[in-house]
């Protein structure tokens, strides 16, 4: 039996997601929650096999999530399910330690084959985005400048552009407001901007946000 948690702030999502799931012999959805925060703390307290993922959340969002569940739950396969199918994303997600990417275009039998992949120890990524990360080493990374970007300080774009506060980012990824400004200007920097409005702006233009939870 594979044990399942999902994890989205869209109840709608996350109860398709179950129907489909529970049809699915040796399938077993064990919890669902909203957040970031509560998915760390299932994990820590469940240990479910393997985690969908929603990556823009409110709170730390998907990838603060990731990153502490595979600190604290190695045994956990996390595959990150988002609306994003572009660089950096995927190969962020990848490199932080998710077990799999699928983007919510997927059909069911994708994702069933996914969950079985990485509980196999497998990782897992669609045809097409495997396809666009290996052209993507022959590009210029210019193309995209939020490809500059690092794990950290695309995480506190997708928070900012999410309309969150510095001093509440703060307290979420238990770093200063002077670390999350510091993260802020040098992001302005390397993206040749000069505030949030822009960031947003700017993150919109290159397809980074899901402007539905704008």
């Amino acid at each position: 039996m594979i044990n399942i948690l999902l994890v989205d702030d869209h109840e709608l999502v996350r109860t398709g997601i179950r129907k489909i799931l529970e049809e699915v012999k040796g399938f077993k959805v064990i919890g669902e929650v909203e957040t970031g925060e509560q998915a760390v703390k299932f994990c820590r307290q469940n240990e479910p096999d393997v985690v969908l993922m929603d990556m823009n959340m409110p709170g730390i969002g998907g990838l603060e999530a990731t990153k502490k569940i595979i600190r604290y739950a190695p045994d956990v396969k996390v595959i990150v399910l988002t609306v994003h199918s572009e660089d950096p994303f995927p190969t962020k997600v990848m490199q932080m330690g998710a077990s799999g990417y699928l983007t919510k275009g997927s059909g069911p039998d994708e994702m069933v084959n996914a969950i079985r992949a990485v509980n196999s120890g497998q990782r897992y990524l669609p045809a097409d985005i495997a396809q666009q990360m290996a052209l993507n080493q022959f590009k210029n990374i210019n193309d995209n400048p939020f490809n500059g970007l690092s794990e950290r300080e695309l995480q506190i774009m997708l928070m900012v552009t999410r309309g969150e506060k510095v001093p509440d980012i703060s307290v979420q990824l238990n770093l200063s407001t002077k670390t999350i400004n510091s993260y802020r200007y040098r992001m302005f920097e390397k993206l040749n901007i000069g505030n949030d409005v822009e960031l947003t702006h700017l993150a919109i233009r290159h397809g980074m946000l899901n402007t539905e939870k704008l």
